[in-house]
């Protein structure tokens, strides 16, 4: 009987040792859990400038963060083909750009994967209210460049152009070479080499032409700004801007993971906040939401990236 007795006390001993350990064990891992999912995680993002601008990238992230209280974001923004650069050379995991025919380089190298068309709008042109090169009633951007050319040539106008290889200045050079006029090198054509915020500040103080994405423009002249500049050519099918984003092959780790669960958000969640972004503030959307016309972005995305 006192062996008996004996047994069960070690029984009960050992059992109450294995829930010990178990408990350790248990608290261990959610403590582990605990402690990943609360550290900091910093994704770098390099950015085109005009979603930077309008507010657009700092608004997601925000939403964003909402769930993911751990994740703070660097914005680096820059003109695509800077924006590109940076990402070949490892500065960044997520990458925004609007330029077709530079992404297909860099998808061609593997340097960005996980391609996402998330927004697009339009490219307008804006100038003086007394447009002298009378390019309001144009019937394509052909004729409406052809016109600020000639008004160019004959001392009637300036066009401020960006300069810095980004996706506006890439659509730029597109027309240009598409009506077989090169404006380089004429007195009225000046280049700032910087973002297009700067740029449109320029074409405003000269009361020059210039061509801009409708989301930059509607918020600086929603600020006042821009004064002496107003829209004068829209609504062109050659002149859809289509976003995209990337994930950055070399990005790593969980760095990597949360860039994707961000990505993941802006094809989902975000499409209904990319819908309602400036509608309130500033009397229309700033950039329509991919979703319903992926298929149409992607003919064009694609059409744009051969050119």
């Amino acid at each position: 009987m006192k062996q008996l007795y004996s047994g069960v006390v070690l029984l009960k001993k050992f059992i109450a040792l294995l829930i010990i350990v178990a408990m350790t064990v248990l608290f261990t891992v959610f403590a582990t859990i605990y402690s990943a999912s609360n550290k900091l995680v910093r994704i770098r993002v390099v950015t085109t400038t005009s979603l930077y601008a309008t507010g657009l990238l700092e608004y997601l992230a925000s939403e964003f963060k909402n769930v993911y209280k751990n994740v703070e974001f660097d914005f680096i923004p820059a003109g695509s083909g800077e924006a590109l650069r940076r990402a070949e050379m490892g500065d960044a995991c997520i990458v925004f750009v609007h330029a077709p025919q530079l992404e297909e380089k860099y998808i061609s190298k593997g340097v960005i994967v996980n391609h996402t068309i998330f927004a697009y709008n339009y490219f307008i042109i804006a100038g003086p209210p007394n447009d002298p090169a009378d390019i309001r009633n144009s019937r394509t951007v052909f004729e409406a460049f052809m016109k600020i050319y000639n008004a160019g040539e004959k001392e009637m106008a300036i066009f401020v152009s960006r300069g810095d290889n980004s996706g506006t200045h890439i659509k730029e050079l597109s027309i240009w070479e598409a009506i077989g006029l090169n404006p380089h090198g004429r007195a009225w054509y000046r280049e700032t080499g910087s973002g297009m915020g700067n740029t449109l500040i320029v074409a405003n103080e000269l009361k020059a032409y210039v061509l801009s994405d409708i989301g930059t423009f509607l918020k600086f002249k929603k600020e006042g700004r821009l004064p002496n500049l107003v829209i004068l050519y829209t609504n062109d099918t050659e002149l859809i801007n289509i976003y995209s984003v990337y994930l950055v092959a070399s990005c790593k780790g969980v760095e990597k993971e949360y860039a994707a669960k961000f990505i993941d958000f802006i094809r989902s969640k975000g499409q209904e906040l990319i819908a309602k972004y400036g509608v309130e503030e500033y009397g229309q959307q700033l950039f329509m939401p991919a979703y319903e016309k992926i298929v149409f972005l992607t003919e064009i995305w694609e059409r744009l990236a051969k050119s």
